[in-house]
């Protein structure tokens, strides 16, 4: 009852209603944004969702586009901007993810939405993190976010996908709220940072 209907109203009205409270917030930095980003305040990237559908992530755009003379991007830290350092610090980059919820590509909580070239390399326990519908935070995220491996992380999705609840989500959430007003764990959003997913045996 609870996964099924009540967790899809609610992540639905919580988004529309987030959506107009944060839309001063919001405005401003798409404003600032177009300027600071040459006209493209965000960007689309594709992600796994439940079931292992692929979709389109919504985020506001943190990094430039600049590369090297291999014409390869460089790296994170060389390419995050200091406004995007700020977006990212109070995880601002994830408003526009709003929307993803609003379409039902996304919950509220949930696994985080990762590349959907990882698909064939999670092993069977792994790949459960797809059994729910992936999250603009989640239990990984409250439970060290990038400061702990690859495995940790699908850890703690497949833990959440087979442990989902009413009690547990309101415990996420507000353990998401009080790190980010006390600016903690919360520097990357997305796993930037980190290095690629390989395989079930590498981190």
């Amino acid at each position: 009852m609870y996964v099924n209907v009540i967790k899809p109203f609610l992540d639905v009205l919580a988004a529309i209603l987030g959506l107009i409270l944060l839309s001063p917030i919001f405005i401003i930095l798409i404003l600032i944004l177009l300027i600071d980003n040459k006209g493209k305040p965000f960007f689309y990237q594709k992600r796994a969702g439940k079931n292992g559908k692929v979709f389109k992530i919504i985020k506001i755009k943190t990094m430039n586009d600049k590369k090297d003379e291999h014409g390869e991007f460089l790296s994170f830290n060389e390419r995050v901007t200091t406004l995007g350092k700020f977006i990212r610090k109070y995880s601002l980059d994830e408003i526009p993810q709003l929307f993803n919820i609003i379409k039902r590509d996304m919950s509220l909580i949930g696994p985080r939405p990762l590349h959907p070239e990882y698909l064939p390399l999670y092993d069977e326990e792994q790949a459960k993190r797809h059994d729910v519908m992936p999250g603009i935070t989640g239990w990984a995220q409250i439970n060290g976010r990038n400061t702990i491996t690859w495995e940790q992380k699908f850890e703690y999705d497949v833990w959440y996908a087979k442990n989902q609840s009413f009690l547990l989500d309101l415990k996420i959430l507000w353990l998401t709220f009080y790190k980010v007003i006390r600016k903690k764990d919360i520097n990357n959003s997305d796993n930037s940072n980190m290095p690629a997913f390989k395989n079930a045996k590498v981190e």
